[in-house]
Parts: C-alpha cells; structure tokens; sequence
C-alpha cells in the first residue's frame, strides 16, 4: 500500500486539500491535468515550488482539490498544502519548507469596505459647487 500524506492550505478566500501518494509526478487539480488548470506557468511554478525545493517533482502523485478564490489565491493555496504534507514526511523536507517561507500562510485578504466611502480606503469624489 502507496503512503498517503495529506496537506491543507488557504490563501485568501481559497482553500486547498492535497492528496499526495508515491507515484511518477502526475498533478490534478480539480480532476484536470495542473497544465491545464493553471494555464499560466507562473501559477504553475509558484504552487510548485515545495517540490521543486526538495527535488521531489516525479516522486509522488498529487490529487488537489481547490474552491474559492481567484486563479492566484488558489495557487498560494496549493503550495501551502504541498508544502504542509512535504513537511509531514520527514523533518528534513521541514526544514526545508521552512527555510524557503513555504510553510507561512499568507494571511493578507481583501479589505472590507466602510460605510461613508466608495470602497475599503476611497472616500467619494468631493465637489465644492
């Protein structure tokens, strides 16, 4: 039986499960290819940058499923997850994670917009006449 190891990860309003088993280095997120999901490479590079680092990128299979947020939120997500299930496998990969700020969630969020202006920050336009 393959070794599971499992990882969550939020970043803004999306959440992330990762599902990690030995395997050939197969990603799906949201049961499509992670090519196709995150279509622009730099989404791509930043989720997988944990496995990069520990040169880990054709050891396992990754099931990921991802919900809210925008395309970039969801990307932060998974790469905390990943980082998170790395860190879980063997205390060096932790340090590792560690080091390279893989395993510090993001905590900066949209802003909520106040009563009396037009956004979180941006009062309306003032006319004189």
């Amino acid at each position: 039986m393959a070794t599971l190891y499992v990882g969550t990860g939020r970043r803004k309003n999306a959440v992330a499960r990762v599902r990690m088993v030995d395997g050939t280095g197969r990603m799906f997120v949201n049961d499509r290819e992670a090519t196709e999901y995150f279509r622009l490479l730099k989404y791509l590079e930043f989720a997988r940058a944990p496995l990069v680092t520990t040169k880990t990128e054709k050891s396992f299979d990754i099931t990921i499923n991802v919900d809210g947020g925008g395309l970039h939120g969801q990307a932060g997500a998974v790469r905390l997850g990943i980082a998170r299930a790395l860190a879980k496998m063997s205390p060096d990969n932790e340090k590792l994670m560690r080091d390279g700020k893989f395993l510090t969630r993001d905590a900066r969020s949209k802003e909520r917009k106040k009563y009396g202006r037009r956004g979180a920050r941006r009062g309306f336009q003032f006319s004189k006449r």
